[in-house]
């Protein structure tokens, strides 16, 4: 507006001038430019209050959405500290229904009925848990456990160093730590890994993680114990050793290190040495050391996994039933899988194992499966195999099942 006066007074005095009926005298002309001058210097202060005006409005407008922005982050904090315990909360599980038609009979069953339970405490700190109800129905008298498999705290010092503080999976094998239906073939879990091993396998202690780079990491874990039975048919067998963390003997306590090496693309390596102080907790004073390796390839459809492991007992006290002082066990299983999204898989494995292995009488349990997998969505699975038990074994038959994973 201010602009426009200016304008328009300029013109007003060139019109008077032309207008004029005479032509003005210097001094005349003088005094209009004095009095134009000054009309423009009015305008001009006014144009610069206007301004200065305009100035102050508009850091004003600026505070006023600085501090509506404020208070919606206020707002939205608020309304994030109330949704964080739902956003934090995590929850999965796994299941597996079998039919195993058997020469020792048979039998349907709904294994294993798995939830897990985490929470998030903030971005370095959660806490993880896994509870689990085997053979659907537990109680006095009844085929069925419930049992708390996991329950720990995870703490990550950065992106790859972390330590863990109650009951974990011990860090041994391939399926100890990922036994989800869906990620393995066959059925049941294969022999070796359940009675060597003998997964799945829990105890209550501390742990400690490093990566050190994209190929090699350490694990290490100090905890409870075995504690095997001194006597009768199960004494010193190593999966009748497991106390699941149920008022578990603590008296000698157990040392894991585990060495993991992945060389190429596709195939990981990893080694796990256990020292038991005693495998009696204090009965007999037997300790006991575990040595496992394992390797897992996989390029495209082709898999391949390989594991062996050997426990040997210190024999000193002379009263280990004979041949277990030395128990061991290994297996290889090719496989492939096929299809658009590789739903369909076919596998092969061969294990051997023998719970009493010094004793040169003892014949080991070779087992032969064959069968496939369909994975009807990439956790959902139906499985069937075959098994043929030949020298320590004898239990042939067909094995069908069907599980989950989310």
């Amino acid at each position: 507006m201010i602009k426009k006066t200016l304008i328009l007074a300029l013109s007003c005095f060139t019109v008077v001038a032309s207008a004029a009926e005479k032509t003005p005298s210097i001094e005349e002309m003088w005094q209009i430019i004095q009095s134009q001058q000054k009309t423009i210097d009015a305008l001009q202060a006014k144009l610069q209050e206007q301004d200065k005006t305009a100035n102050q409005k508009a850091e004003q407008l600026e505070a006023q959405v600085d501090a509506q922005q404020e208070a919606i982050a206020v707002v939205a904090d608020a309304i994030e500290e109330r949704s964080e315990p739902t956003n934090r909360v995590k929850m999965g599980g796994y299941g597996e229904l079998h039919y195993n038609n058997l020469d020792s009979g048979e039998e349907i069953d709904f294994h294993r009925f798995v939830l897990f339970f985490g929470y998030d405490f903030n971005e370095k700190t959660r806490f993880f848990s896994e509870f689990e109800l085997e053979h659907a129905l537990a109680g006095d008298g009844k085929p069925g456990e419930v049992e708390l498999e996991q329950a720990y705290i995870e703490h990550l010092f950065n992106e790859s160093t972390k330590a863990t503080a109650g009951v974990s999976l011990v860090p041994v094998g391939i399926l100890n730590e990922t036994h989800e239906p869906d990620t393995f073939f066959g059925v049941e879990r294969n022999n070796v890994e359940k009675n060597i091993i003998p997964s799945t396998w829990w105890e209550a202690g501390v742990g400690f993680n490093k990566q050190f780079n994209d190929r090699v990491g350490l694990d290490l874990f100090l905890s409870s114990g075995l504690n095997t039975p001194v006597s009768g048919s199960k004494a010193f067998l190593i999966r009748s050793g497991r106390q699941k963390v149920a008022e578990a003997q603590a008296s000698d306590l157990a040392y894991t290190a585990r060495i993991r090496y992945n060389p190429i693309p596709g195939l990981k390596l990893a080694a796990t040495y256990q020292h038991q102080t005693d495998l009696t907790q204090g009965a007999l004073d037997v300790a006991a050391d575990l040595f496992e390796v394992n390797a897992q390839y996989q390029k495209g459809g082709f898999g391949l996994k390989a594991l062996y492991a050997n426990w040997d007992l210190d024999n000193n006290v002379n009263d280990i039933n004979a041949g277990r002082a030395e128990q061991m066990g290994y297996y290889i299983e090719p496989s492939y899988r096929f299809g658009g999204a590789r739903e369909y898989g076919v596998f092969a494995r061969y294990s051997v194992y023998n719970n009493n292995a010094a004793d040169s009488n003892a014949l080991d349990v070779e087992q032969v499966d064959i069968g496939f997998n369909y994975w009807l969505t990439p956790t959902t699975v139906f499985k069937f195999d075959y098994q043929d038990q030949s020298e320590g074994g004898s239990d042939d038959g067909f094995n069908l099942g069907v599980g989950y994973s989310f």
